[in-house]
């Protein structure tokens, strides 16, 4: 294949070069051909050579646990491989030709004298490096923040799925209970007490409410104050005491305080008066359950707000870093209960705020903790301590995994680099926590042996 001058004036970045400069670079080059199923590079080559695709189509593919995944693309008029002052020195995945394809190759050996007598071509060439960093840095936070957001969307989904199942159910069984209402309301009406009795059915009933004790019986022992109770309220002219009882025991009336109200009221209208009781006890148990389970839903949502940093300006600010902490636990709570994993959550009290992008280091919480969960057995345990050190706070995340093999340590922050199986792991996750910690002038250091790993994130105060 011949080409011209004027086949590389297609290719957007030489337009505005100088067709001698653009002739001198077709005349120190040299152009292969593939076909496909051929490899232009494969990874591990040196990388010693500016590539421009003239025809055809190639795929890079990266290799995660001996399986191959689509990263991109290139076509005709793309300019790939080594570029001037570029600091590329292996391939990391591999260009499989699909289409037969040419390539234009300019060894490195050429780029003095490109840099030193082709101003033009040499400023297109690095604007092209500039514009591909950025490109890729770009693509790889985005892929990584919707990898991120599928685990905390699925788990959140979980999460919520709990209190609004619960929210229905007591609305559902409230209603039901509320239509009994009128029934049990005509025999309260024919109970004929004086006014201080009155009193002190409200009085034991509201205390109770107002001041509901902690019902900390072990189910052996429930079972036998129920039916302890069942058999005291069927002596005492109660039907169907069993269906009262669950309820009565909720708030910890048990015998003596029933035997009070007796007591107060009298053999004849003690049955419609524990019934009346009872009913609102129910009532109230069930917007209980309905007021913890909203509660519930609210603080999800406050933990997503304060997660992704919702109606705040995406500026550095002071921020405690233990909310952002605490938001991640939340929205990774699902996968802690999965695994039964124990959490030990040492915090510096008064801890100074570092000025960070509040979602971006949430980021880096959730990849920590999510990849420590993932190292870890059944029942295994999660520890994250914070402290003051010097000018840096310290956030240290301590797992009891299986542990980074030695010879992968200094390998866990490249790009594409992953131990987990295809699917699972994008090999991005860690080379983006080390570019956020970067980005705020921090420091990111992880020891492993197995049984203990620990990543130790070191944040500027100021």
């Amino acid at each position: 294949m011949k080409i011209m001058a004027q086949h590389l004036k297609e290719i957007p970045d030489f337009i505005h070069v100088p067709e001698k400069q653009l002739e001198w670079l077709i005349e120190k080059s040299q152009i292969e051909s593939f076909k496909p199923g051929e490899y232009v590079f494969q990874k591990g080559d040196v990388v010693d050579k500016l590539s421009i695709i003239l025809e055809g189509k190639l795929e890079i593919k990266f290799e995660q646990n001996g399986n191959y995944k689509v990263f991109d693309q290139i076509t005709k008029n793309r300019i790939t491989g080594l570029l001037p002052f570029s600091r590329m020195s292996s391939a990391m995945g591999y260009g499989e030709v699909i289409e037969d394809t040419e390539v234009l190759f300019l060894d490195k050996s050429f780029f003095k004298e490109m840099v030193a007598n082709h101003y033009e071509l040499t400023e297109s060439l690095v604007h092209h490096m500039t514009s591909r960093v950025r490109e890729f840095t770009k693509n790889n936070v985005q892929s990584e923040k919707m990898m991120a957001l599928g685990k905390l969307s699925a788990g959140l989904a979980h999460e919520l799925n709990n209190p609004a199942s619960a929210m229905l159910r007591s609305a559902k069984a409230l209603k039901k209970h509320l239509s009994n209402v009128p029934e049990k309301f005509k025999k309260i009406t024919s109970i004929k007490i004086s006014e201080h009795e009155v009193d002190i059915l409200n009085n034991i009933l509201f205390d109770k409410i107002n001041n509901r004790p902690e019902n900390n019986m072990k189910l052996t022992e429930r079972n036998e104050k129920e039916d302890e109770l069942e058999e005291w309220l069927e002596d005492h002219g109660v039907d169907d005491a069993f269906e009262l009882t669950e309820t009565l025991l909720d708030f910890c009336m048990d015998i003596p305080t029933v035997e009070e109200i007796h007591k107060a009221i009298g053999d004849h209208n003690f049955p419609n008066a524990i019934e009346w009781i009872e009913n609102v006890l129910t009532t109230e148990k069930m917007v209980d359950e309905i007021e913890e389970a909203s509660d519930r839903i609210s603080s999800l949502v406050q933990s997503v707000k304060s997660y992704t940093h919702m109606d705040q300006a995406p500026e550095k600010a002071p921020t405690d870093i233990h909310t952002g902490i605490k938001s991640t636990l939340t929205m990774l709570n699902h996968k802690l209960k999965k695994k039964n994993i124990s959490l030990e959550k040492d915090f510096q009290n008064d801890l100074p705020k570092p000025k960070i992008f509040v979602s971006e280091i949430n980021q880096v919480w959730t990849n920590l903790i999510d990849n420590a969960v993932d190292a870890m057995e059944h029942s295994g345990s999660l520890t994250i301590k914070t402290l003051k050190d010097g000018d840096f706070i310290k956030i240290e995340i301590t797992d009891n995994g299986k542990g980074i093999p030695e010879e992968h340590l200094n390998k866990i922050f490249d790009p594409f680099f992953t131990t987990k199986s295809i699917g699972k792991g994008t090999g991005m996750g860690l080379e983006v926590v080390q570019r956020i910690i970067n980005q705020h002038n921090g420091d990111i250091k992880v020891i492993s042996k197995k049984g203990k790993t620990t990543f130790t994130v070191c944040l500027p105060i100021i």
